[in-house]
C-alpha cells in the first residue's frame, strides 16, 4: 500500500523516554526524513555545516527567527537550536515521513504551520514513576526537579489534544505502538484531532 509521507511529532514530559523511542523507531524505519537542525553552537571537531547541523552566528539565527523560517527552536544554555520548516519540507517532497521530537509549545507551533501535523504524546505509567525516574537521574537540583515536574505536569495535561497518547510502560511494546501509529497515519491517512486529513 502507498504511503503518504507525513510530518510526526513526539511530545512528552522530561524523562518519559521520547529519545530513546525516536531511537528505535528510526532502527526500525531507516526511511524516515533526517532533519538536521540549526545551532548558534561552533561546530565541534569532525562536524560537516549541513550534515551535524546548520551552524549560524547568532545574528543569521536571529534573522531566521524574525523571517518565521523556524518550526520551532529553543535556548539550551548559551546556544539555540531550531528546527528550520525547509527542513522539513525537503524530506516531505523526497517522499519521507518526518519525526520531530520538541516540546508541547513546540508541537503546538508546528499543528499552526502544519495542520495534517500527526501529535504523538508519551505518557510515564504513573507519576510517581515519572518523579522517580527524574530523581534517579541525580542530574538535578532540588529546585530544577521542582521545575521540570511543574512543567511535567503542565504538559501531561495538555496529552487529550493529542492525536496519539502512548504509555512508555514497556519500552517494546510503546515502540511497536509507535510503529503501528505511523503506519496508521501513512497508510490510511489518519485524521489528526485538528480534523484535517
Amino acid at each position: 500500500m502507498a504511503r503518504t509521507a507525513r510530518l510526526f511529532v513526539v511530545s512528552g514530559p522530561a524523562g518519559v523516554g521520547k529519545g530513546t523511542l525516536v531511537a528505535r523507531l528510526r532502527q526500525l524505519r531507516p526511511d524516515l526524513g533526517l532533519t538536521v537542525s540549526a545551532t548558534t553552537r561552533s561546530p565541534r571537531p569532525g562536524e560537516k555545516d549541513g550534515v551535524a547541523y546548520h551552524f549560524m552566528t547568532d545574528e543569521e539565527f536571529t534573522a531566521h527567527v524574525q523571517a518565521g523560517d523556524f518550526l520551532e527552536w529553543a535556548q539550551v544554555h548559551d546556544h539555540r537550536y531550531g528546527t528550520l520548516r525547509s527542513e522539513v519540507d525537503r524530506c516531505l517532497q523526497q517522499g519521507h515521513s518526518v519525526v520531530l521530537e520538541i516540546d508541547v509549545q513546540g508541537a503546538r507551533n508546528v499543528r499552526r504551520i502544519y495542520p495534517d501535523a500527526v501529535l504523538v504524546f508519551i505518557e510515564p505509567p504513573s507519576w510517581e514513576l515519572l518523579v522517580e525516574r527524574l530523581r534517579g537521574r541525580g542530574t538535578e537540583s532540588e529546585e530544577s526537579l521542582r521545575i521540570r515536574l511543574a512543567d511535567a505536569k503542565h504538559e501531561l495535561e495538555l496529552a487529550p489534544s493529542y492525536d496519539v497518547r502512548i504509555v512508555n510502560d514497556n519500552l517494546e511494546q510503546a515502540t511497536n505502538e509507535l510503529a503501528q501509529a505511523f503506519d496508521k497515519y501513512e497508510s490510511y491517512g489518519g485524521t489528526t484531532h485538528n480534523g484535517n486529513h
